[in-house]
């Protein structure tokens, strides 16, 4: 069972408010919908109370083309990536000593909201010194759930691997997505919901000696993952790509998809392992938003108190696409989770598609 012994994040520079986020587009949407007053509320029915930006909020008042907001993408992933994974391999709230960076075996890069070629682990390994043998398996396209697919696919490498120590960095800059001329009722609730955020995990395979690195009694081991496909529900959840960049898609019904399809698909699962939901000690869900953290409690038929660390990071970040399950979770390895307790991760991405694991804390 590979385990995940270290989890940094890293917060982008601007931090925005509620109110300040709900006023801005108060000035930008109030000619187009009649009814602004009313959908404005979304940014407090929401509950997120602040997020966190790369660029301040004037910066989004102007027109930017596409090939300004990829760059600036580029030039703060590289920035901030590096940091969140120099903060990983030296994070003393979990490892007694630091990670050497030639000792790292690959890079899973974990982003959907831009585009760069040499992906962007690659220009993070010209500035520190990895090996230049370090595998790298960029991952694009997964959305909210790219973070729980990294760590799915960090497991099955140091299972094929044991001997591996491997990073799941996700890199998510939502903001830099966002059409000042799109006033459509998507892009509205985009914005009142959407920021940016990094993180990386290092996870490691069965015959690293983790007593040796680990500085808590014990860390989440995965012991499955699975991945599943809704068919035809391409428009649930994604991007359009215009000649100004990408343009957010995203059902109003996706609260309602939650409480009807993920049932089942957790309960298939769970049962393949013989373990049943009231089982579960820690819920380790991405937080798409409030009402997907309320259809998560109907449709698990779950303490609501079971979603609070999730919707605590609603509260301070927002939707942070793949990168907040990161930070879910680094809230759980904080805590001192005793050996054997029983975790669940689960993210729902575009396609639509939901990533589950299985977690025992050893």
């Amino acid at each position: 069972m590979p385990t995940i012994l270290s989890v940094a994040e890293v917060i982008p520079p601007y931090e925005i408010n509620q109110d300040q986020a709900s006023q801005f587009s108060r000035e930008l949407f109030a000619e187009s919908f009649k009814d602004i007053e009313r959908l404005l509320k979304a940014f407090q029915n929401g509950q997120i109370e602040k997020r966190h930006f790369v660029k301040g909020l004037e910066w989004f008042k102007e027109n930017h083309s596409f090939e300004e907001k990829n760059h600036a993408y580029i030039e703060s992933a590289v920035a901030l990536g590096k940091e969140a994974i120099v903060n990983c391999l030296n994070n003393q709230d979990f490892l007694k000593v630091p990670i050497p960076y030639e000792e790292v075996e690959a890079i899973f890069f974990i982003s959907t909201s831009g585009i760069s070629t040499p992906s962007i682990e690659a220009r993070i390994m010209n500035q520190l010194p990895f090996s230049p043998h370090t595998k790298r398996i960029p991952i694009w396209g997964l959305g909210c759930a790219g973070g729980a697919a990294g760590l799915s696919r960090a497991y099955e490498y140091c299972i094929a691997y044991p001997k591996a120590k491997v990073l799941v960095l996700s890199v998510e800059l939502c903001s830099l997505t966002f059409q000042k001329n799109d006033l459509s009722k998507s892009n509205l609730i985009g914005t009142s919901l959407f920021a940016d955020g990094v993180a990386c995990a290092l996870v490691c395979g069965d015959a690293v000696n983790n007593n040796d690195i680990r500085k808590k009694a014990s860390s989440p081991s995965i012991i499955a993952t699975q991945s599943t496909l809704m068919p035809n529900s391409l428009d649930v959840m994604g991007w359009e790509l215009r000649n100004t960049g990408l343009f957010v898609l995203f059902s109003r019904d996706i609260p309602q998809i939650v409480e009807g399809w993920l049932k089942p698909n957790v309960k298939g699962f769970l049962d393949e392992h013989g373990i049943e939901i009231e089982q579960i000690d820690c819920f380790i869900a991405h937080p798409g938003g409030k009402k997907v953290i309320d259809a998560y409690v109907k449709a698990l038929d779950i303490p609501a108190s079971m979603t609070e660390v999730s919707l605590e990071v609603l509260k301070q970040f927002g939707n942070m696409s793949s990168a907040t399950i990161l930070y879910v979770l680094r809230r759980y390895m904080e805590m001192d989770i005793p050996k054997e307790a029983i975790g669940l991760g689960t993210a729902l991405g575009p396609g639509f598609s939901s990533e589950l694991l299985l977690m025992r804390w050893m």
